[in-house]
């Protein structure tokens, strides 16, 4: 708008003097001036016509470390070239969808595909695709939408656990139960002779040459231990800073776990203490799956309700044969009191205990040594292990930089 303004005052300066003094000289500018805005705004006004463009994001759910891909394309079905465009999405995402600046001749076409990290989860916005045109000279510019806005759901980080196994229940666990089922399960028993009805897919075909009759597979029904989690996301008790933080480091756990479960086929129970209260009851399957992670995705580490509290209110939602996987960064030992009356009720219970104070050292990088209140903190720390091992709490330390997988085993 400066520049417009800037050029309208030059070019009525130009106007009078040309008037007033008659010179060809000035006469020749005005003229060339004319030309020029003139073909700028032509070049302006035709420059999106005959355009065809688009944009497609490959998922619109993924994990914190995964890579988005976006895929652009652009086609000019107009005899005129278009000597300048630019594409871009504008997006709250923490690393920005890259645009291209672009020429297009005569019926010629461009495609890309431009990749990013996702590195934080949370839901975040892609807006419509923008194609913006312009003159050399910057007198003008047209843009367009193209599309509708894509919403990107990160969950957090599912780090790999191949040696995480929960603490035995009093009740069987991933065993098969004696009796039949019609679902398809891992666990292939036997088999039979083919009915009408039987799904083709349940064929035995190594069974059917070898007996020279259709065989069909049976299926054992997989009886397996539910697990709740338990966040602690209270706020004072986090310790550290953005992505090195407990809160951070609690959601990979949470995640983490419960995909091991679901691997596994339990039913998988959740409770978050963030700004609210939020439960989500067990159940198992990829529906699970997605309400899990998407409430992993949402929360923050804003409560304000202890986790003595929070044990309370849940007590009773679990059953017998039930464990319930706690993960706090607390070092109150009130809660402790508190899981060793599940064990009465037939259900055990892990803790995955997150070393706040390492958070914060790594937030600082530069600790302070001697530092009255982080000697407060250690000697709370060794005291919480303490109360945990004296009432045989399964118990599993997690520092800044440890790696989970080997921590959890």
């Amino acid at each position: 708008m400066i520049r417009r303004l800037q050029f309208l005052v030059v070019a009525v300066v130009l106007l009078i003097a040309a008037f007033s003094t008659g010179l060809s000289f000035l006469f020749y500018v005005v003229y060339l001036g004319l030309l020029a805005i003139g073909g700028s705004y032509v070049l302006t006004r035709y420059g999106l016509a005959d355009l065809e463009a688009g944009y497609r994001v490959d998922h619109r759910q993924a994990h914190v470390g995964d890579d988005l891909r976006t895929t652009y394309s652009i086609s000019n079905a107009s005899n005129l070239p278009k000597p300048w465009l630019e594409v871009y999405n504008p997006t709250d995402l923490p690393v920005a969808l890259p645009g291209r600046a672009l020429g297009l001749r005569s019926w010629a076409q461009r495609s890309w595909v431009a990749i990013v990290p996702l590195t934080r989860r949370g839901t975040f916005r892609v807006e419509p695709m923008i194609v913006r045109t312009g003159d050399p000279f910057g007198f003008f510019e047209a843009a367009a939408t193209v599309g509708r806005p894509t919403m990107v759901t990160v969950f957090p980080q599912v780090v790999p656990l191949p040696r995480w196994r929960l603490p035995n229940a009093n009740l069987e666990g991933s065993h098969s139960a004696p009796e039949r089922t019609l679902q398809t399960t891992p666990l292939a028993t036997t088999v039979r002779p083919y009915a009408p009805g039987d799904s083709f897919n349940r064929i035995h075909w190594r069974s059917t040459a070898r007996l020279g009759e259709i065989q069909v597979k049976e299926f054992d029904l997989e009886q397996t231990a539910d697990v709740w989690l338990y966040v602690d996301l209270e706020g004072p008790v986090q310790g550290g800073e953005g992505d090195v933080s407990t809160v951070e480091e609690s959601l990979r756990v949470a995640a983490s776990v419960a995909h091991d479960a679901f691997l596994e086929n339990r039913a998988v129970g959740l409770t978050t203490s963030g700004h609210r209260l939020v439960s989500i009851p067990a159940d198992r399957g990829p529906r699970q799956r997605q309400k899990v992670m998407q409430l992993l995705a949402a929360v923050e580490g804003d409560g304000v309700t202890p986790l003595a509290e929070v044990l309370l209110t849940g007590l009773p939602k679990l059953r017998r044969g039930m464990t319930a996987v706690v993960i706090t960064p607390s070092r109150d030992r009130v809660w402790v009191r508190t899981l060793t009356t599940l064990r009465g009720r037939g259900v055990t219970a892990a803790v995955v205990l997150l070393d706040a104070l390492s958070y914060e050292s790594a937030r600082r990088r530069h600790p302070k040594s001697g530092d009255g209140e982080d000697d407060l903190a250690m000697r709370e720390q060794r005291a919480l292990r303490f109360a945990l091992a004296e009432y045989d709490l399964k118990s599993y330390e997690v520092r800044a930089g440890d790696n989970l997988g080997a921590v959890l085993a």
